[in-house]
Order: C-alpha cells, then sequence, then structure tokens
C-alpha cells in the first residue's frame, strides 16, 4: 500500500534510526489501515486472528509515534486513507491483502533493525518477527528471509 498523496512526510530532526522509525511508523498506519479493510471481507472463521492482527499493528503503531518523539522526530501522521494494492472482494482476497501487509511491515522493521541499536533494535527484530509469522500464517507458509524482499524466497518444505 502507499500512501494516498504518494509523498513521504519529512523527516524533523536527524539519525537513520528516525528516517528508519518514521517509516516503520508509516508501515504501521497503513497496516492498520488495511487491517479495517480486511475486517470487511474476511471469513468469520479467521475474524479473531484479523482482530488480533489489527490490535497488535495499533499497538506498535503508537510505540512507534513515542519512538519518534523519543529520537527528536515529530511522529508522521496517518493519511486520510491508502491505495490498495489491489482490489479485496472476497475473503481470500482479504488474506491476501494480510499477507502483502505483513510482508511490508516485516521489510520496514527489517530496515529499523539495520539502522538502530540497543533496546530500540530488539523491538524492531521483535517486530518483524511477529510480521513475518503472521505473515507465514495468511500466506500458508513462510519465505527464507522475511523483511529483505531482495532475498525473499518461498521456504521449503521436506
Amino acid at each position: 500500500m502507499t500512501r494516498a498523496s504518494g509523498a513521504p512526510e519529512p523527516t524533523r530532526g536527524g539519525g537513520r534510526s528516525l528516517t528508519a522509525a518514521q517509516a516503520a511508523l508509516a508501515a504501521e498506519h497503513a497496516a492498520t489501515y488495511g487491517y479495517g479493510v480486511i475486517g470487511a471481507r474476511i471469513a468469520p472463521e479467521r475474524a479473531n486472528e484479523a482482530r488480533d492482527a489489527y490490535g497488535g499493528h495499533v499497538a506498535r503503531r503508537d510505540s512507534l509515534a513515542r519512538t519518534v518523539r523519543d529520537l527528536g522526530g515529530a511522529p508522521q501522521p496517518a493519511e486520510a486513507a491508502y491505495t490498495l494494492p489491489f482490489p479485496v472482494r472476497t475473503p481470500g482476497d482479504a488474506e491476501r491483502l494480510a499477507a502483502d501487509i505483513e510482508e511490508r511491515v516485516a521489510g520496514a522493521y527489517s530496515d529499523l533493525v539495520r539502522a538502530a541499536d540497543g533496546p530500540l533494535r530488539r523491538e524492531a527484530a521483535d517486530a518483524l518477527s511477529a510480521a513475518a509469522v503472521r505473515a507465514a500464517r495468511w500466506r500458508g507458509g513462510g519465505v527464507a528471509f522475511p523483511g529483505l524482499a531482495e532475498r525473499a524466497e518461498p521456504a521449503r518444505t521436506s
């Protein structure tokens, strides 16, 4: 998903950690929006899973807003709407969107892991892991390098 305006919010303050935290915050804003769409289309048997994922993204979004402030930045606000990567009309489409969202979130946290250190790096690694697990559940299988699009291949099962 991309911001409806297409333009990134400028980062105030400095540093790679702040830039990566702002990008992760933007990914969480988009995920929160996307799970609103998913909730309207998901099959009843997976509704609790979608609700839990939504709650997790809201919590991480709020935590990241505090982190951005702690790093000296102004948290990037959410857009009013986001462009979905494809139409979501069926429960299958909703599951596919959930997997796509989680892959994008994992990518943002992968960048934050590379940019941060200390407790922020640990939090980003935990968020990356959680997103990768959710993506695998929605997709029905994992990838070898979650969060690294250039190295992600479907995991092989033997």
